[in-house]
């Protein structure tokens, strides 16, 4: 059952109301998301990150891309400057330290749409050997048939969908509006810079 691997509630007559992440869950899918990028970090793989959440989940991933690089992997940023067409507007793709996010004007945009992760790879030289993302980034370049892990929270299932079928090996559930902060343990864990597991 979904609910069981995301870990929400799994009553299947539950339709409203908050809900709740399980910690245990949440733990367990960084530990696995940890070991994936611990491989390609060994092997100074290429790896691209993108976020539709710029207010929030941006830090984390501006501090794995620059744990990334310092372990001699290359931090891709394929269609910088690229126009995305996002609902009727015009929209950039842009990158932040070595992280995608759709931009207009002077502004950074939520969005949870594929369309700026699928204009990036309409110009990406070569496949990279990871992506790491959230919302329509993450779900594009896992529909793209790219190595692909997540981050997600449980009002947005598109991404533990696609972990069930087999398009995504881990999808990190989290509260996905936090203050950046409170990411900043998730990034040294998922680098190997925290040497026990976050509940220990």
């Amino acid at each position: 059952m979904l609910a069981d691997r995301v870990g929400i509630s799994a009553d299947p007559e539950y339709r409203a109301g908050p809900d709740r992440i399980d910690p245990d869950r949440c733990l367990d899918a960084l530990a696995a998301m940890r070991a994936v990028i611990t491989e390609v970090a060994e092997r100074r793989g290429r790896v691209m990150l993108a976020t539709g959440h710029p207010t929030g989940l941006l830090a984390l991933h501006q501090q794995l891309a620059d744990g990334l690089r310092r372990r001699g992997c290359d931090v891709l940023t394929p269609g910088d400057g690229v126009v995305a067409a996002v609902e009727g507007h015009r929209s950039r793709v842009l990158y932040i330290g070595g992280v995608g996010v759709l931009a207009t004007g002077a502004h950074l945009l939520h969005t949870h749409r594929p369309e700026p992760m699928r204009a990036a790879l309409a110009v990406l030289d070569g496949a990279p050997d990871l992506v790491i993302a959230d919302h329509g980034w993450a779900g594009a370049a896992a529909e793209a048939g790219l190595a692909t892990v997540g981050f997600a929270d449980c009002n947005d299932p598109a991404l533990f969908v696609g972990e069930a079928d087999g398009k995504l090996p881990v999808v990190v559930p989290l509260d996905d509006n936090v203050l950046p902060r409170y990411y900043e343990p998730l990034a040294r864990f998922l680098l190997g810079e925290s040497a026990v597991h976050p509940n220990e």
